[in-house]
This record gives structure tokens, sequence and C-alpha cells, in this order.
């Protein structure tokens, strides 16, 4: 029975060099002992220096050994390190942005905030007309009230005084007492008469003579539509009237401080185009209508001016020039 030898291992042929250099070594270094020391040449010790040069070049880098764990938290703190920044840049874009929204919306703020100042004050400006007007009609139903109080304060002291009379004569004359209580109560019910009369026309004059909203959006005072209610209104004595009568022409005719053109005159349908010449500027008046108030500012204090037009014919207008009491007066001519 034959016995086989078991296979020796394998050895790699990079082990198998080294352990052989290994070898050779010993054996290199006595033979190098035992020789005699020799000065080498120069030729020699360059072929050394060389070779020494590549062993050591050639000599294979050994891998650092690293973990698993180790490298799984370098990966992990790189993959944290670039979380990181995308979040710091994504935060830096967002803050931009909502800066320069901000920015926009407040601008637009100030823009709708000084639009908004403005239509206020324009408010007030027309509030102040409005008040000014509502304290001149005040005036006036003022002075009516009082005119009314004073007549029934007669009619109450007639009627005091005559029922003495009357608590007098009872004793005396009952018939003939009440024959002058018949009468006296005729007299107060005639009185009575009267101020509603008086009431009634007040109330007529009041519905005849309107008021409305000029061209300029401010509210205008009582407007006569004929003469007679314009000879009302100048005994009101509010505001200063003068009456005119236009002919179309080129040339302006002098109407108090301003001057007036007919351009356009349209009987079918009442309506007419007019210039009006202010301080050294014309105004022109478009396509207005009859008993339409024209309004337009004059002179330093701003004055409001009106012109009424009752009456449109082939070429031809009537009708009046109304202005404040403060404003000027014309030199040729007086206010009525």
């Amino acid at each position: 029975m034959s016995i086989t030898p078991a296979p020796s291992p394998e050895i790699p042929d990079e082990e198998r060099q080294r352990q052989q250099q290994q070898q050779q070594q010993p054996e290199q270094q006595y033979q190098e002992q035992s020789q005699p020391y020799q000065h080498p040449e120069p030729y020699q010790q360059q072929q050394a220096y060389q070779r020494q040069q590549q062993y050591y070049e050639q000599a294979p880098a050994q891998a650092q050994y690293v973990s698993p764990e180790v490298a799984r938290a370098r990966h992990e703190n790189t993959v944290w390190k670039w979380v990181v920044w995308v979040f710091a840049a994504l935060y830096v874009a967002g803050s931009i942005f909502f800066i320069v929204d901000l920015r926009g919306r407040l601008e637009h703020v100030e823009h709708s905030s000084e639009s908004l100042r403005g239509d206020v004050h324009e408010l007030n400006r027309k509030l102040g007309d409005a008040q000014a007007d509502t304290d001149t009609l005040a005036s006036q139903l003022g002075i009516t009230k009082k005119e009314l109080a004073r007549r029934t304060a007669d009619l109450q002291r007639q009627q005091r005084a005559a029922e003495q009379r009357l608590a007098e004569q009872q004793k005396q004359q009952i018939s003939a007492v009440s024959g002058e209580v018949a009468g006296v109560k005729t007299e107060v019910g005639g009185v009575k008469t009267d101020v509603a009369s008086t009431r009634s026309d007040l109330e007529a004059t009041k519905a005849k003579l309107e008021r409305a909203i000029g061209d300029l959006g401010v509210q205008s005072g009582l407007i006569a539509r004929t003469r007679g209610d314009l000879e009302t209104l100048k005994h009101s004595g509010d505001r200063n009237y003068f009456e005119f009568t236009l002919n179309k022409s080129k040339n302006f005719t002098p109407v108090s401080t301003v001057s007036l053109e007919l351009k356009k005159a349209d009987k079918k349908h009442g309506r007419f185009t007019l210039n009006v010449r202010s301080d050294d500027r014309v105004i022109e008046k478009k396509n207005r209508n009859v008993d339409e108030p024209i309004q337009f500012y004059t002179g330093r204090q701003h004055y409001l001016y009106e012109i009424v037009v009752w009456t449109v014919e082939k070429n031809k207008i009537s009708g009046y020039l109304s202005t404040p009491k403060a404003a000027p007066l014309p030199v040729t001519a007086g206010a009525n």
C-alpha cells in the first residue's frame, strides 16, 4: 500500500518571491562581509543608487484599514453636511424673495395711501362747499320760522285779550259776549287761514326753486327756471345775479367780471356750447342742457360762479350768471 503525500498548498507568486528574497538576503550579506572592502566605482555607485530607487518605487503602498462603522459614520457626516448646505441655500433664497416681495407691497401701500389722502382732501372740500350752501338755506329757513313765530305770538296775544274781554263782558251781557266770541273766532280762523296760505306759498316757492348738482359735482344753490324765479332769487339777497342774452358770435360778451361766447345752440334738443373767459383763460362748456348749473372757479379766492340757461333758440340763448356776495363786482355795472 503506497502512501500518496498530501499536496502542498499553493503559494501565490508574490509570496514565493518574497520568501526567496528573504532567503537570498543572508547569503548576500555573508558574501559581502567575506569579501574585502573595495571602494565602489562611481558607475557602480550610480547603478546601486538606481536599484535602490527602483526598489522603493516598486514597493506597493499598503492601504490603511478602515472599519465599516467609521466608513458609515463618514458617509453619514458627508450626507448631513450636504443637507445643511441645501437648507441654508433655500433659507437665504426664501429670505431674499420675502424681502423683495415685502418692499413691493410697501410701495403699493404707500401709493394707495397717497391716492386715498387726495380723495379725502377732495371730499373734505366738497363737504365744505355743501356745508356753506346748507348754512345759507338754514339762515333762510331761520328767518321764515322767526316770522311765523312772531305772527303766532301776536295771534296768541289777541286770543288772550279776547278771552279777557269775554270774561269781563260775560257778567253784563251773555248774548253780546257770545256774538263777540263768534266774531273773534272768525277772526282767528281767518288769521290761521292766512298763515296756512303763507306756508303753502313758501313751500310752492321752495318746490319751484330746486337745487341741483353742477357739472363740477358741487351742490348748486337755488335754480331759477324763469325770469320770475330770478326776481325771487334777487330779493333773497344770498348771491349776485346777472341776466344775459347771447347771440352766436365769434366775439366775447362781458357779463359781470367774466366774458361769454356762444359757439352753438341746438333748439330741438335744448343744448348749447359755451366758452367762458376768466382769469386770462378760456373754459369750454360743451353740449350743456337747459336749466343745468354750469360751474367754474375764478379769482384768487377761488369763487364758485354758476351759469344757468333757461331758453335755447336758434343761434341764441338766455339765462343768468350767479356769483357769491363776496366776489368782486364789475366796474361799469352793479349787481342786482
